[in-house]
């Protein structure tokens, strides 16, 4: 690493960061030295965060040199897609339904590439981990100060957030509901790897289809509403499996295209007002720039997260 970043990372403290450093300069230019980057931008606290992720969900060379393929092909269909949005500044139009045969039940490519791809964006991309960085402060902490012993999160995704929680909060038990198979696996695969599947259970289901039992007391919800044809639906059926009192983390991405997305946000406001419109409260948000724009007035991918009750 050159000498001019101020933190560096150790072979012997980060073996899979240094590993997973290597891999990407070897072998896809593009992000050679996005590791690099990242620890210089977020210091010590982002390897310690992100080191046991990778040393328990891609424990070997192998497992290493397919997840970073994965996020190259992650990433570069972003940027592919992001260039046409910049142009045309709309989302290719395509329903939910469309979106979860291209994607969500591919499970080839949610396997290989969706989910490994999107797991290290969390890491990698600035704003992906100043939210987990939000979260960890207003949400983790306000769950540990108030003795919290439960958790739901709807679109679990990677289950990196329920990890998050689950690794926090010795006492906390969770349940993950996705409409994946393949999200579904992948999560109990990294929850266990990390040791916490046994607080853990998770579901193949809509929320929005039927009340659940019992209601969540504390709620997760990290970048749906922008897959969905109808977030303010989906985020009225949140609202009903909530208990009296429950507060809620829920997140969108804003002028982001990936190839699941489908509702165009493009302030936190138009978030914020579909939050408010479906019964919710603000408490407090966070809004993230993943890059400067190239030009004024050019749309950048945007990280919006809100708590609220």
């Amino acid at each position: 690493m050159p000498e001019n970043y101020p933190f560096q990372l150790d072979r012997v403290r980060y073996p899979g960061l240094t590993r997973m450093a290597d891999i990407l300069r070897a072998k896809h230019r593009f992000a050679a030295d996005i590791i690099d980057r990242s620890a210089a931008l977020f210091g010590a606290e982002w390897a310690d965060a992100f080191e046991p992720v990778l040393n328990a969900l891609f424990p070997t060379e192998e497992a290493v040199t397919a997840a970073a393929k994965g996020y190259s092909v992650f990433a570069m269909q972003s940027m592919r897609l992001q260039a046409v949005f910049e142009r045309e500044r709309q989302y290719k139009a395509k329903t939910h339904e469309q979106a979860s045969s291209e994607v969500y039940f591919n499970e080839q490519h949610m396997m290989q590439e969706y989910l490994p791809g999107l797991l290290l964006s969390h890491f990698l991309w600035p704003h992906h981990y100043r939210q987990i960085q939000f979260f960890n402060s207003a949400f983790v902490q306000a769950m540990r100060v108030a003795g919290a012993t439960s958790f739901m999160e709807v679109g679990i995704g990677t289950g990196l957030y329920s990890g998050l929680l689950l690794r926090a909060l010795p006492q906390v038990r969770g349940v993950g509901l996705d409409i994946s198979p393949s999200s579904q696996r992948f999560t109990e695969t990294q929850l266990a790897a990390l040791g916490v599947a046994d607080r853990y259970r998770t579901e193949l289901r809509d929320v929005t289809a039927a009340p659940l039992e019992p209601k969540a007391d504390w709620l997760v919800c990290v970048e749906v509403l922008e897959h969905l044809d109808d977030p303010v639906a989906f985020l009225r059926g949140l609202r009903r499996n909530m208990a009296p009192g429950a507060k809620a983390f829920i997140t969108a991405a804003l002028n982001a295209a990936h190839a699941d997305h489908i509702y165009l946000y493009r302030n936190g406001s138009e978030v914020l007002a579909h939050l408010i419109e479906a019964g919710f409260t603000l408490e407090q948000s966070f809004i993230g720039m993943a890059y400067k724009p190239s030009a004024p007035g050019v749309p950048v991918p945007e990280a919006a997260a809100f708590i609220v009750y």
